[in-house]
């Protein structure tokens, strides 16, 4: 006589289980949201601390330290290098970031530099007339030239934003009333008021400074934002995000404008530095050599530009006092420098600091 076998127990449902399983386990409120939060993704761009605050504070100590060591010409080649900095940043925000090759960037940094000296011949001297109008000049003329650049594609894209700059380039040389291919001479700095005189170089060295710091951590802030993402993700798929909705011309000429905006800023400064605006600021070569200068730092890289525009002038410093071929020199240095790093100096620099 077989034995039945004892009633199965029923098991509790699945959802049952897990509501209980967390009734059992509440979540610890005293974890902040921020906590639970997902982590920084490969589109978002941090500032360390541990090496950008000393790097701002020695830009800060640069000129107490020059003049105490009696080289007060430092505080000029610093200048230019903040200046060509934030130009090179600017370009490195559509060519890095938006994946537009633009060989005419140096168009943009010319139309800055000539709507102040225009002004100034005009008797406008007021930087905060002077430096938004160049600004805004030059964002407009950006959003002329991406209007038509951006509706094309590869090598079409870089050739027609050169040919924008050729042609403002020989516009400017053939306009007699701006000086024309002899240029403009600035009679002094633009005023600020206040009592604060920029024709100190310690003073326009420090506003200088001021900006760029300003420009690249709003630059930094953008990357960061939704629209810096969307650009990002749309350098590496054009097609797969207009397919899923997002408007890339848009977001390609806004930041297009954008970058030509900062380059005039740079352009004002540029000519606020060296009091004289000339049509050799618009050619290719000046277009070619932001180019480099962000390859050298670091293309898509946040400190890719500043980077850059300090390797190339210090070694067009040094190597211009021990020779006159000094350009087959740094031709060479540049290209071990590719060669070794294919991403740049902050490439190699990322790279060591992970090894």
């Amino acid at each position: 006589m077989t034995t039945a076998p004892p009633p199965a127990t029923p098991l509790p449902a699945r959802g049952a289980a897990a509501s209980a399983s967390s009734a059992a386990a509440p979540a610890p409120a005293s974890i902040p949201a921020a906590t639970a939060a997902a982590p920084a993704g490969l589109l978002d761009h941090a500032l360390h601390p541990r090496w950008t605050v000393p790097v701002l504070l020695l830009l800060a100590a640069l000129p107490p330290l020059a003049a105490a060591a009696g080289e007060d010409f430092y505080i000029g080649l610093a200048t230019r290098i903040l200046v060509f900095a934030l130009a090179a940043t600017s370009l490195n925000l559509i060519l890095g970031f938006g994946g537009m090759v633009s060989f005419g960037h140096a168009a943009f940094v010319g139309t800055g530099a000539y709507a102040v000296g225009i002004l100034m011949q005009q008797g406008v001297a007021s930087a905060w007339i002077a430096w938004p109008a160049a600004v805004l000049a030059s964002a407009l003329f950006a959003l002329a030239v991406g209007a038509v650049s951006l509706r094309t594609r590869g090598v079409y894209f870089i050739m027609i934003t050169l040919a924008f700059a050729q042609m403002l380039f020989y516009l400017m040389v053939s306009v007699k009333a701006w000086g024309g291919e002899d240029g403009l001479a600035l009679p002094g700095r633009s005023a600020v008021g206040g009592g604060f005189d920029l024709a100190s170089d310690t003073r326009f060295y420090y506003v200088v400074l001021a900006l760029f710091v300003l420009a690249f951590l709003g630059i930094q802030r953008l990357l960061n934002a939704r629209f810096g993402h969307a650009l990002q993700a749309i350098r590496e798929n054009e097609t797969r995000m207009g397919a899923i909705g997002f408007p890339v011309y848009r977001y390609q000429l806004a930041a297009f404008t954008l970058a030509g905006g900062l380059a005039g800023l740079a352009g004002a400064l540029l000519a606020n530095q060296s009091g004289f605006v000339s049509p050799s600021l618009l050619q290719w070569n000046q277009s070619g050599l932001l180019l480099v200068m962000v390859i050298l730092g670091g293309v898509g890289h946040p400190w890719g530009g500043f980077i850059g525009a300090v390797a190339f002038l210090l070694l067009e410093e040094v190597l211009s006092a021990y020779t006159i071929h000094w350009q087959f020199i740094l031709g060479a240095v540049l290209l071990l420098v590719v060669l070794a790093a294919p991403r740049g100096l902050a490439g190699l620099l990322r790279r060591e600091k992970k090894a």
